[in-house]
């Protein structure tokens, strides 16, 4: 009788440890820390990696950059264009338990447009009130026609929060996100990890097969891929051109890759806090200088073994937006050189704040090359990266290294950066012409109607420099071959819907 029971104890705990075996864990390298986990605040590529396991959104975009649904089914705007009506997904729930409805869309979109140091304010800006019509009804009202708004939504200005867990949390929202997402959030150790468990009411559960996503950031591209190698991680993000064919030589592991909406650039602080009291900051033609000494296609060749496009504006040259009347400019050293000798006071000195990330800083070293050639000096200081962006935010630098992860509509990689007084705009540029064109390429839907403002745009603020833009990355990730139903979007976010462990 003993012996029976033993093996049915012995059976049951076996069993119990077959099911605990059977639970996988998806281990993601990250290239940083995100900053606030809270989608009215953050900033952070990375952090929207992350979100896009933690919290959906009204919209998303697919593969090919299409607008798909998520927690809205459907939209209609007025002939006006000055009325949207949401359609919201019945049955979804937040990871508290409660309801995703109108009131709860409402609520989010108000906390954009209104908390303290909203990101996302400038994104939804013509939103000026909100209706609920019901439970899965929202009208969104708007101050003007808005072309952008429907492509702002499928990021974090469209994602909905539980407004109990956002009263109850208060300031202290990001230490414990509550969304609607496939993943709820179990930790974060700051620069360590942060710790996700899928959601097991989520309202597309049938898509989500991974039980934990861990996600850790490790700057240092070497070790990150080390570690993928090892087997401590499964897949990491922003692989190194130069470690592709390394990669390719290991069965155990595979890469993808896509072209990304974003670019990479040179912020000039020109009007921000104390830090733009310094020549680059005063003197266009310091800007200048800099902009005509720098070698793109060198750029791409040296550190990113070609595989990056070599870009001078916030959208590629292959980008329907795209100024062509404005091409990319080819090294000028000897206009540079000229341009330093007229401002008169021999090498010029300029912080330069690079994220301590390797990529980032064997770029910045690159750049630091070339500068020096014209006279120019950049002191390079490197910085973890969500502290650059506080720093950049209060004025503390005069040029900084950062790259944008772009946006499906144009006005999402140049409005927040350029126009007067918002949340991105690390330069501190104002230019009542410039503001003038943005807003009016808002309010206009036709694709050659949009260019002809952006054009304008363009030809104000590549005189005036407050960003040098370098050129255009392309997504590019490793992953271990037992991850099956991986497939990279444009945008760069890693989404776990179809993601298994075999």
């Amino acid at each position: 009788m003993h012996r029976c029971v033993a093996m049915m104890t012995a059976a049951v705990w076996l069993a119990l440890v077959g099911a605990a075996q059977a639970e996988t864990t998806l281990r993601i390298g990250l290239a940083e820390d995100p900053d606030a986990l809270d989608p009215t605040l953050a900033r952070t590529f990375v952090g929207r990696i992350v979100f896009a396991s933690l919290c959906d959104k009204l919209f998303d975009i697919g593969p090919d950059l299409k607008i798909v649904p998520q927690l809205a089914t459907s939209y209609q705007l007025t002939e006006d264009a000055k009325t949207l009506t949401l359609h919201l997904r019945e049955g979804v729930l937040f990871h508290d338990g409660e309801k995703m409805d109108g009131a709860a869309v409402k609520a989010s979109l108000e906390r954009h447009l209104k908390l303290q140091g909203s990101q996302r304010k400038a994104e939804i800006a013509a939103v000026s009130s909100i209706d609920v019509v019901d439970e899965h009804t929202v009208k969104l009202n708007l101050s003007a026609p808005f072309a952008p708004l429907i492509a702002q939504l499928t990021d974090r200005a469209g994602m909905i929060l539980s407004p109990k867990a956002v009263e109850a949390a208060g300031d202290k929202f990001a230490a414990h996100p509550v969304c609607a997402g496939p993943y709820k959030f179990t930790e974060r150790v700051a620069q360590d990890r942060i710790v996700l468990d899928r959601f097991d009411r989520y309202w597309n559960k049938e898509k989500t097969f991974i039980d934990r996503i861990v996600f850790l950031p490790i700057p240092d591209q070497s070790v990150r891929l080390a570690n993928l190698q090892s087997g401590g991680l499964e897949m990491i993000e922003r692989v190194a051109p130069s470690d592709l064919k390394q990669i390719a030589g290991n069965n155990k592991l595979k890469t993808a890759a896509v072209v990304s909406l974003g670019y990479q650039s040179i912020n000039i602080n020109v009007g921000k806090g104390n830090g733009w009291h310094n020549l680059i900051g005063e003197d266009p033609r310091v800007r200048e200088a800099l902009d005509l000494a720098i070698d793109r296609e060198a750029l791409n060749e040296v550190v990113f073994e070609g595989q990056f496009q070599p870009g001078n504006q916030w959208v590629s040259p292959s980008n329907p937006y795209y100024d062509k009347d404005i091409p990319v400019p080819k090294r000028d050293l000897g206009r540079a050189e000229q341009l330093i000798k007229e401002v008169g006071k021999g090498e010029i000195t300029v912080d330069f704040m690079v994220p301590n990330n390797s990529e980032a800083m064997q770029q910045g070293q690159v750049i630091q090359a070339m500068a020096k050639e014209a006279g120019m000096n950049l002191n390079i200081r490197a910085t973890e990266f969500a502290s650059a962006l506080n720093l950049a935010d209060k004025g503390d630098y005069s040029a900084f290294l950062v790259n944008w992860s772009g946006r499906t509509d144009p006005d999402g990689n140049i409005y927040n950066f350029v126009a007067c007084n918002v949340a991105l705009n690390y330069p501190g540029y104002c230019n009542s012409d410039v503001d003038k064109e943005l807003k009016a390429a808002r309010e206009v839907e036709k694709p050659a109607e949009r260019l002809a403002h952006y054009k304008k745009v363009a030809g104000q603020t590549l005189k005036d420099r407050p960003i040098l833009y370098l050129g255009h990355q392309k997504w590019i990730y490793a992953f271990t071959a037992k991850l099956a139903g991986f497939e990279p979007y444009p945008d760069g976010l890693i989404r776990p819907q179809g993601l298994k462990l075999q």
